[in-house]
């Protein structure tokens, strides 16, 4: 999809942050964006913002941990622009807690919500790729897999989790389908809202406002990503701040 121009992406985690962001750099590029998230007001502020900058858009409520709300976003895509180019899995949660806190119902939703939400993705696209010949997974995964730190191991190993799936996707895609992995480092997006003690939320968000990158230095990644000619997959790109160690 060298030119981007009349390509269809439907994203996830489309209300803010880096989803918003790529929705709207799509946009600019002429793209037709089919945005999905749980908040709706948000979602039709973006969507508008789409459309302003020269792109379409059509908006639908989902929640990646249920499975209709997969395929009602692709469907979405086919009924109202007659196909589908790309997914981008954007949709996401981090909870920042030791594993002594045992916070298990935290744990469970980064499970569903990062690692589950993305495999349902996969199932709602998959057969419509392979029905049009060509198509492209990209997911957002995190630096967090790459570097771990204390407080984010349940998090890092979900981001790792869809790291592994990504590759061996992309190994069994065959030669029309692409998928990529793009992993940010420190983003300036709501993160910080899942930590709950708050001397740490305080000190991540003094980190954020020193050395955060915005959101659309991942959009432009995930851009980048999409905009490689057929037969060209970049598998993986990692994006972070310079001053992030």
């Amino acid at each position: 999809m060298t030119d981007l121009a009349g390509a269809v992406v439907a994203i996830t985690g489309a209300s803010g942050g880096i989803g918003e962001a790529t929705a709207v750099l799509l946009g600019e590029r002429g793209a037709r964006v089919v945005l999905g998230a749980r908040r709706e007001d948000r979602l039709e502020r973006v969507a508008e913002r789409v459309r302003a900058a020269g792109g379409e858009a059509a908006t639908v409520v989902t929640d990646v941990r249920r499975r209709a709300d997969l395929a009602a976003l692709v469907d979405l895509a086919r009924e109202r622009f007659g196909r589908l180019d790309a997914l981008v899995g954007n949709a996401g949660v981090g909870r920042v807690a030791p594993i002594d806190d045992l916070r298990v119902d935290d744990w469970d939703e980064m499970i569903d919500v990062n690692l589950r939400g993305v495999l349902h993705g996969v199932a709602a696209a998959l057969p419509v790729f392979r029905a049009q010949g060509h198509g492209q997974f990209v997911t957002v995964v995190s630096t967090a897999g790459l570097r771990i730190v204390p407080g984010q191991v349940v998090y890092a190993a979900t981001k790792n989790a869809v790291r592994t799936l990504s590759e061996g996707l992309r190994q069994e895609a065959g030669a029309t389908l692409r998928v990529t992995a793009v992993s940010p480092g420190f983003t300036d997006t709501e993160f910080v809202g899942g930590i709950v003690d708050d001397a740490v939320r305080e000190g991540m968000i003094q980190r954020r406002d020193e050395i955060a990158m915005p959101p659309d230095a991942v959009a432009r990644a995930i851009v980048f990503a999409l905009e490689q000619p057929p037969g060209v997959d970049v598998g993986e790109i990692v994006v972070r701040p310079t001053a992030q160690g």
